[in-house]
């Protein structure tokens, strides 16, 4: 008659993270802070300290992080793209209501909770989280012998967490706020000025240099010179007469057009113009505007640089409007982001920096 040995389950841990939660209490707490537009967060750094205060704490290695957020018709953030895109974490997204209310994050949180336990994947599971409705999901993993140990974070008086979690968890600990404060920065006011009709250009008096407009000013750069695609206006390397250098020795003959507005390089190469790539980068913008929201974009300030992931979205969104690669055109993705932020400037009535 055969028999089953039992086989020791390996120590493994999964770490459970309610957003809301953590923001809303460690915005309070810091910065005194309701809006979690009133302040930034360094997501990524604060993730790797939460893993690595857990290693310290746990035995085995870590699984994963699961990250519960929400977002108004689930439409990620730009710091939720961020953070599903870091090694080992997986988002999940509920939805944010008119009222601000998380919906669905707690049945989010229940389920994987629930088939990591009843997998055997996890011997351990973190919960960083304060809500009773959590509770279900505590009791579920536990009754596949999981251990559950709940995180809070420092209450600015009294509790921040439902008794009932606290009492059916297995450990409890308070992050205290030295622990959180590297993370969480006051957002910066930048004004957003009210409709008006557009303002008359500046006539400049007799015997003064003339006013330069905004759009001279912007960014410290002077208005972009369209090119000619004649041989008299354009010189080799796609640089218009009078822009500022010796003009070509007489004989030389302009590079052509290619079908994409883009001139050729004097090694051969097909590059994209600048204009052409301004008005891309503005496109973009004002579609990432109208889909993603302006408030998802305004996190994107004071820019001029992109996080990584964003700028790589931005590149693929330029690519299938020129219809080819521009990784060879270095240049030409500095037009891109350029032309970008300037649409977003333009949004916030700002106008600051060069991209990098």
């Amino acid at each position: 008659m055969a028999t089953s040995e039992f086989v020791p389950q390996p120590a493994r841990y999964a770490v459970f993270v309610d957003a809301g939660y953590l923001y809303a209490a460690s915005g309070a707490l810091l910065l005194g802070c309701g809006s979690r537009r009133e302040y930034r967060v360094a997501a990524e750094k604060l993730i790797k300290a939460l893993t690595s205060h857990a290693d310290d704490q746990l035995l085995g290695e870590l699984l994963r992080v699961y990250w519960f957020d929400a977002a108004p018709k689930r439409q990620p953030t730009v710091d939720q793209r961020v953070i599903a895109n870091l090694p080992l974490v997986k988002l999940r997204l509920g939805n944010l209501n008119a009222q601000g209310q998380q919906k669905g994050v707690d049945a989010q949180l229940r389920a994987d909770l629930e088939a990591l336990a009843r997998h055997r994947a996890i011997t351990d599971a973190v919960l960083l989280a304060g809500d009773e409705d959590m509770l279900p999901a505590v009791e579920a993993a536990q009754r596949y012998g999981v251990r559950v140990h709940l995180w809070g974070v420092e209450p600015t008086h009294g509790s921040n967490q439902a008794e009932w979690l606290v009492w059916e968890s297995d450990t409890v600990e308070v992050l205290p706020a030295d622990f959180l404060r590297p993370y969480f920065t006051k957002a910066k006011v930048l004004p957003v000025p009210a409709t008006a009709p557009a303002a008359r250009e500046p006539v400049a008096a007799p015997g003064r240099s003339p006013v330069p407009s905004p759009s001279q000013v912007f960014a410290g750069r002077t208005p972009a010179v369209k090119p000619s695609h004649t041989a008299a206006g354009v010189r080799a390397g796609g640089v218009p007469a009078g822009a500022g250098i010796p003009a070509a020795p007489a004989g030389t003959v302009a590079a052509p057009a290619n079908s994409h507005g883009g001139l050729t390089h004097a090694e051969g190469r097909l590059g994209p113009d600048r204009d052409h790539m301004l008005e891309i980068g503005e496109h973009v913008a004002q579609k990432w505007l109208f889909e993603r929201g302006r408030d998802n974009i305004r996190d994107l300030l004071p820019g001029p640089i992109l996080p990584p992931v964003i700028d790589k979205e931005l590149l693929i969104e330029a690519e299938k409007e020129l219809g080819g690669s521009l990784r060879p055109y270095q240049e030409a993705r500095t037009w891109l982001r350029d032309g970008f932020w300037e649409r977003v400037y333009r949004e916030f009535g700002i106008g600051i920096g060069k991209s990098g």
